[in-house]
């Protein structure tokens, strides 16, 4: 059965300093990005888009009721390596059942980056 959803497309992330965020997200998507104006920064992570938009003001804390997970081969080394990068821990990885494997850290404005390892999902084919 068909959908007239066609499935996540962008995750844009507020930033107080858009030339800053992409720089930081440049090293730990190991990505460029393919649209970068002052307005809005766009990258191609895997076939979705991870976005950074320019914050009007800074909130001094933000929300954490919406995690987006960005799917990893090795949850352990990736979520040291962007912790060494400068993110900061907010779940360590743990499985949450079967071979599933979730961790969380902030980036450098207080975004939520969520990581997950999950074998047991995949992509429809078209």
């Amino acid at each position: 059965m068909k959908t007239p959803i066609l499935g996540l497309r962008t995750v844009i992330y507020m930033v107080s300093d858009v030339n800053a965020a992409k720089l930081w997200y440049s090293k730990i998507f190991e990505a460029t990005p393919y649209y970068d104006t002052p307005y809005y920064v766009g990258f191609n992570i895997g076939g979705y888009e991870l976005g950074l938009h320019p914050e009007e003001s800074s909130a001094k804390e933000k929300a954490e009721n919406i995690l987006t997970y960005w799917g990893v081969a090795n949850i352990e080394s990736e979520y040291a390596r962007m912790i060494a990068l400068g993110g900061t821990e907010h779940q360590k990885p743990g499985n949450v059942g079967g071979e599933i494997v979730v961790a969380s850290l902030k980036d450098p404005w207080g975004n939520i980056i969520g990581l997950i390892y999950n074998p047991e999902f995949s992509l429809p084919k078209d």
